[in-house]
């Protein structure tokens, strides 16, 4: 069993940051992010990064944090109740772009890192994350690519790592109330510590390359095609649901808010624009009642 090394991992989420960051502000090809850093008084700190208003990108957000306290949230202790006690210590990775053109999908990732200790017992560590993506006006060719890729970067740590974790991301971003899923899916773990933490930590830096891989392409295929004020009024009523999915559902933003975390950096992931519309119901046959058809698990490498 490789020995827990919490530092090796920061250095990475921080290399991790700067690459993410990079890579986008080249496929946006204009726009910037802005740091923020700051501290938190229980314990630990960060550095978010923001772009707004950019070509390509509407607002979006590169956030590097690591925290710690004595008591854990009771999002977390619901969810692990032995880790009642225990001090904690948690960093990680977590984006979330929002693209102005309505054919270039929402994209999410995010890798993170967990370890609980108690005096006199084994600590209690684990990984978490993965990426999804959530597009207006889907494109097979670029559902089929990001799954290409996550089952690529999957192979060489299982043949089941990617039908696993594909099917846990398709029931972690499943909206109950409109029965529909956030998206098309990806990758999502958590509790990853199957493997000793040297081939665990080696499968969060591939997952956090295989976002760029998965993304980067489909920025660069979609960024100039035109699109109707129609197609952006029906891309702002969809993010009404990455709304909702954020602020109802998602374990991330709740352990953020009910651990003291620091609140524009966890609302980040929040779109710059939104709307809702009362029993909206799209045209029949258009491209936006087609959207419903991806908004339920399919295995997109049939068709490979």
């Amino acid at each position: 069993m490789s020995q827990v090394n919490i530092d090796k991992v920061i250095d990475f989420l921080k290399s991790l940051q700067d690459k993410i960051c990079q890579e986008l502000e080249i496929a946006d090809g204009s726009g910037t992010f802005i740091e923020d850093n700051w501290t938190r008084a229980e314990g630990g700190g960060g550095r978010t990064r923001v772009i707004s208003d950019g070509l390509i990108i509407e607002q979006g957000g590169v956030n590097f944090s690591v925290v710690s306290g004595n008591k854990l949230p009771p999002s977390a202790t619901a969810h692990r109740p032995e880790l009642a006690g225990r001090s904690w210590r948690a960093c990680g990775v977590s984006l979330v772009i929002h693209p102005k053109n309505p054919h270039i999908p929402t994209s999410h990732a995010n890798v993170r890192f967990f370890i609980a200790e108690k005096e006199g017992e084994e600590p209690v560590w684990w990984f978490g994350g993965g990426f999804d993506l959530t597009p207006f006006y889907p494109v097979d060719e670029d559902v089929v690519h990001w799954h290409q890729t996550a089952a690529d970067l999957c192979t060489s740590f299982g043949d089941e790592v990617y039908r696993d974790y594909k099917k846990w991301c398709d029931e972690y971003f499943y909206l109950k109330h409109r029965d529909e899923t956030r998206g098309v899916g990806g990758l999502f773990f958590d509790d990853l510590n199957k493997w000793d933490f040297e081939t665990c930590l080696d499968y969060i830096k591939a997952v956090g390359q295989g976002f760029i891989d998965a993304y980067v392409p489909i920025m660069n295929r979609r960024k100039t095609l035109t699109y109707t004020e129609e197609q952006r009024q029906f891309q702002l009523y969809r993010r009404g649901r990455y709304v909702e999915f954020n602020l109802v559902f998602d374990r991330g933003t709740l352990f953020g808010l009910q651990s003291g975390g620091r609140t524009e950096s966890i609302l980040m992931s929040m779109p710059p624009l939104a709307r809702w519309q009362y029993n909206y119901q799209p045209e029949e046959n258009s491209q936006e009642a087609k959207l419903k058809d991806y908004l339920v698990p399919r295995d997109w490498l049939s068709k490979v």
